[in-house]
């Protein structure tokens, strides 16, 4: 591991402006992800901030959001009884995750900011574009059944490993960024880039920039919402598909639907075509087909990955018929 500084501060200003004057500079919370990359010689930050004495812990719900800090550990937000009542679709996303010590210790803004875990990426001999920008993709033709079949491109088919990024994306959460030009905030949809040219580019935030915060809007969708992971085993593993959904009926007709994929592309995968095919529509088999079609229409399979077309249509219509009463 190269050597690097370290500093501590309990004002989020000092922190972005540490990190903001150093190229090298990175912020760490649980480290449950910088410090492993770091090991592993993938990252090699000169400074490395720590955030923890930051006061953004809190989980509140006020005046119909639900603000999580960005500090919030895993296990605490998953744990929540607000968020286990109203939100339930994120409290699945985060028991789905990793392992209960890991949840212990991961924070959300960590979470959100994690890298891929494509094999080629995390092994440093390996060529990688997001790694080393022109070096070149070796999933495209090599070993790729963990890669995306949407949104991907001819220099990068890694997918995202958030299982809460996908949840926020159903619930149209936003999140709260304080930087060198000061605060904003922006959907999460928005938080994570798809790949094209630049695949080194991964999140929109610009250096220096720390999340601070997510807030997410309480309804009726949130409150009926549920997470589903299709995974090769039954804890500590990533996404092969997972699929976060809301959903409101009318009698058996969907007022309204919101769909968020995992493990089928490099940032959480809304799907509006997919959420159109059933909203004003009785909620049968034809129109969780329809959804599924509509969903993978423009799917790009690899030698490897081609399974998962079919599969994340089944996962898609496991969920809808759970939350329709069916199941």
């Amino acid at each position: 591991m190269k050597l690097f500084d370290y500093a501590r501060t309990a004002r989020a200003s000092e922190a972005v402006e540490l990190v903001a004057a150093r190229p090298g500079g990175a912020f760490i919370a649980g480290g449950t992800e910088l410090t492993n990359l770091m090991k592993d010689g993938v990252l090699a930050p000169d400074l490395v901030v720590d955030v923890n004495s930051l006061p953004l812990d809190h989980i509140t719900l006020r005046n119909g959001r639900l603000s999580i800090g960005a500090t919030a550990r895993m296990r605490d937000v998953a744990e929540h009884p607000v968020v286990r009542e109203h939100f339930p679709v994120v409290s699945e996303a985060l028991l789905a995750s990793a392992s209960p010590q890991v949840r212990g210790r991961a924070s959300v803004g960590g979470n959100l900011m994690q890298r891929t875990r494509c094999w080629y990426y995390r092994d440093p001999g390996s060529p990688c574009n997001r790694r080393e920008p022109g070096s070149g993709c070796p999933a495209l033709k090599g070993q790729n059944r963990w890669h995306a079949i949407l949104g991907g491109s001819d220099h990068c088919i890694a997918v995202h490993p958030s299982d809460l990024a996908v949840a926020l994306a159903a619930l149209d959460a936003v999140v709260l960024t304080l930087g060198p030009d000061g605060r904003r905030s922006l959907p999460l949809r928005d938080l994570h880039l798809l790949p094209g040219g630049t695949p080194h580019r991964e999140t929109g935030l610009r250096h220096g920039e720390m999340i601070t915060g997510v807030e997410i809007p309480q309804s009726p969708l949130a409150r009926h919402s549920r997470y589903l992971k299709v995974r090769d085993r039954a804890s500590f593993e990533f996404a092969v598909v997972s699929v976060a959904a809301a959903l409101t009926l009318k009698g058996r007709v969907v007022s309204d639907v919101r769909l968020a994929f995992g493990g089928i592309a490099p940032k959480p995968w809304r799907s509006p075509k997919a959420e159109q095919a059933l909203r004003n529509r009785p909620l049968t088999e034809v129109t969780i087909a329809m959804a599924g079609r509509a969903l993978v229409k423009d799917a790009t399979p690899r030698e490897h990955n081609a399974f998962k077309v079919d599969l994340v249509q089944r996962a898609l219509a496991d969920i809808l018929e759970t939350l329709g009463g069916k199941r």
